[in-house]
């Protein structure tokens, strides 16, 4: 008899995670083999437990799920990764593939959407929700009629997201220094950089961008 599929779930939403546990573990091809509530943990699971698939939100604490993708990555490059989001824009559903996901499933589909995302993947192909192939497809056919533009937004840096993401959480600038092991100075110099390239001026007009972007739960 093949081994069933080995699965991390990532959510820091404890009775949606606990929801999915019991979803996932009544499946004969689907083996559980760890929870993680925010993206720093997802990294460590699939370092620790070596698994087949990981089941992955974008909106977590520490490290966002496009963030974690891509680190995941590299840590094990064959773990096959389905992002389960609320985020239906093309922006979400197109940075999330380039960082490496091989499916895309929408919150409010149906359990057995989700079974098939996952089993697709397993087998070594991608899936996208069938509203979310819709949108990269009126994306595509609207991209062949405008240039692009370039938004504040797209220009921020790795390190400024993730800096914005940690202001966002309420973390001080000293901890979030001694979190990324840099320097206080460093993190006000990213600090202003963030509220020069956006045109945001406290803290609340920067959390508030931070949850419409889906780098915290809003």
């Amino acid at each position: 008899m093949k081994k069933p599929f080995r699965v991390v779930i990532a959510e820091d939403h404890t009775i949606l995670r606990e929801g999915l546990n019991a979803l996932l573990s009544s499946q004969p091809d689907l083996k559980v083999v760890a929870e993680a509530e925010d993206g720093l943990e997802a990294v460590s699971c699939v370092r620790n437990h070596s698994p087949d698939i990981i089941l992955l939100d974008l909106s977590m604490p520490r490290m966002t799920g496009l963030d974690a993708i891509k680190e995941i990555k590299k840590v094990k490059a064959d773990t096959k990764v389905v992002v389960l989001t609320v985020h239906n824009s093309e922006e979400y559903i197109l940075s999330s593939l380039r960082a490496g996901a091989d499916g895309y499933v929408l919150k409010e589909a149906h359990s057995s959407e989700l079974l098939t995302a996952i089993r697709h993947v397993a087998d070594g192909r991608h899936y996208l929700s069938p509203t979310i192939s819709g949108t990269i497809i009126d994306g595509f056919l609207e991209g062949k009629k405008m240039p692009a533009v370039r938004t504040a937004w797209e220009s921020l840096s790795k390190r400024e997201r993730q800096i914005l993401k940690l202001i966002a959480e309420g973390h001080k600038n000293k901890d979030i220094a001694d979190f990324l092991c840099i320097s206080t100075k460093t993190v006000e110099k990213h600090r202003s950089n963030l509220m020069e390239k956006l045109d945001l001026h406290n803290v609340a007009a920067l959390t508030a961008l931070a949850a419409e972007k889906g780098l915290i739960n809003g």
